[in-house]
């Protein structure tokens, strides 16, 4: 750890007492934009006392180069915040040169300034949900579905949907969902709630396409969950990597999202700008909506202090999946963890084969584990390797694996070793044009992207995006092995040097 490293995290541990991150990531002129409950005042004719919410302040037209404040953000990295408030990650260095230019992400809390370059048309500061209330991570530990579900009067504990070869509840579809996008089930039902009245009303509000979602053969509520969750990435990833920095709504009209943002209410945002627009728009991502649905139900989420992403957060060491002494097939680059689009956190690597497509493995060639770690997820639909071994999917760094064959694949509870056997790679678990494996990082729930400030590292190979989903490269030293499906010489990897 380098020594400006170190005074970041000691400044922090100083400040933590005066400085509550996620409600300081405006100016100190925009006191309470991320308080579902605040800013509301009893005003009404002949003395009604009628809840109106105050105006939320808007932003001035800043000058070029502005310094404003700004306080970090769980998981925030110089190049988003430069995309964000459309200026250098060079520029942001020069106004702070307490931070080292080889930061991974900044400390949550820490005071920056940051020279802006306006942009018209910025949307609301009002922050709907903090990030940790978003992922299924450490601070949904201990939240039971089926529990909460069964305490409620809606339609959605006595729906049922066939999927996966077998009959799910209404939780179990939740919990699948949430744990294979790695989204809060309580954002999941609150949506749910929001929308198609899935917790007090005795029926849905419709028959077809409950979330307004419009996708052939995608209109039962199961599968309109499906689409919103994969919709609620795009965004979130989006943000959190700064690609995403404007989109359109329902009507074609242009929301450019506040740039003191969080990635969860982005999420939100662009998921709603699908469906609505106007004054059903503003109310979906305002006060009145979607963030106070989820706190009738399950409490003002801004009072939970949870450090989703840690500053300088950078990954363990990490193998190959694949015995050291073979040689694979980089077949995809950076590409979606789960669903479709964003995050690009997965790679994929095929076996040495004599046939193309979804023939068998042969026997010694098996996929390994990348790290010591506790197998605590073991199905179809993948396998998750736990490496600081608690038995929680939902903390610390979790490797995720898809498209492992059934025949020995490592059962729950396996305790690994980097380099044990894990499975043998298929064309099971998920759509798949040929045999290989699919492997992704989550720290505390979130995706780790692959080309990112904590770039996916496996025995030194460093992973790259290309002009799209699959394509990239991996590099070592002076070394590049080029993604494709095709197999051949230029696809080649292993841990040595080709």
């Amino acid at each position: 750890m380098s020594k400006a490293t170190e005074k970041i995290r000691q400044g922090i541990a100083a400040l933590a007492a005066a400085l509550f991150f996620l409600s300081a990531c405006v100016p100190a002129s925009s006191p309470g934009v991320n308080n579902p409950s605040s800013g509301l005042e009893a005003v009404g004719e002949q003395g009604n006392s009628e809840a109106i919410p105050t105006p939320l302040p808007a932003r001035p037209a800043y000058k070029p180069g502005e310094l404003v404040d700004y306080t970090a953000q769980t998981g925030d990295s110089l190049p988003a915040l430069a995309s964000r408030f459309n200026t250098t990650v060079d520029e942001i260095l020069a106004a702070n040169p307490h931070i080292p230019r080889d930061a991974t992400t900044m400390p949550p809390g820490m005071p920056m300034k940051i020279p802006i370059y306006y942009r018209a048309l910025w949307g609301s500061p009002f922050q709907i949900i903090p990030d940790h209330a978003y992922i299924n991570g450490p601070s949904q530990t201990g939240f039971n579905t089926a529990a909460f579900l069964s305490d409620q009067d809606g339609w959605l504990k006595k729906y049922r949907a066939y999927v996966g070869g077998e009959w799910k509840t209404g939780a179990e579809l939740v919990d699948y969902v949430s744990v294979n996008y790695s989204i809060s089930p309580r954002l999941l039902l609150a949506l749910l709630e929001y929308q198609g009245g899935a917790l007090t009303q005795s029926e849905p509000p419709v028959r077809k396409n409950l979330l307004g979602l419009k996708r052939q053969y995608w209109d039962t509520p199961y599968l309109q969950l499906v689409l919103a969750a994969n919709l609620l990435n795009n965004g979130y990833y989006g943000w959190r990597i700064g690609s995403l920095i404007e989109f359109d709504d329902a009507a074609g009209i242009l929301i450019r999202p506040d740039p003191w943002q969080n990635a969860g209410s982005v999420a939100l945002q662009y998921y709603y700008s699908r469906m609505f627009s106007g004054e059903d728009y503003a109310r979906a991502v305002g006060r009145e909506g979607l963030a106070q649905t989820y706190q009738k139900f399950f409490g003002n989420p801004w009072e939970e202090t949870v450090e989703l992403i840690p500053g300088s957060l950078r990954q363990p060491e990490l193998s190959l999946p694949f015995p050291s002494d073979q040689t694979w097939s980089f077949t995809g680059g950076p590409h979606t963890g789960w669903g479709t689009g964003e995050p690009f956190a997965a790679l994929d690597f095929a076996p040495p084969s004599e046939k193309s497509g979804c023939a068998s493995a042969e026997t010694d060639n098996y996929a390994t584990a990348i790290a010591d770690g506790l197998v605590v997820r073991s199905s179809v639909d993948g396998v998750a390797l736990d490496l600081d071994r608690d038995g929680n999917e939902r903390t610390g760094w979790v490797i995720f694996y898809l498209h492992l064959a059934t025949r020995e694949r490592a059962p729950l509870g396996a305790d690994l070793k980097a380099g044990d056997k894990i499975g043998y790679p298929s064309c099971e678990g998920g759509r798949s044009t040929g045999t290989h494996v699919h492997i992704a990082r989550k720290y505390n729930g979130e995706w780790i992207v692959a080309d990112s400030v904590i770039p996916f590292t496996l025995s030194g190979w460093m992973a790259h995006n290309g002009s799209g989903a699959y394509l990239g490269t991996m590099t070592r030293g002076g070394s590049v092995v080029i993604a494709c499906e095709c197999g051949d010489a230029y696809t080649s990897i292993n841990a040595g040097f080709p």
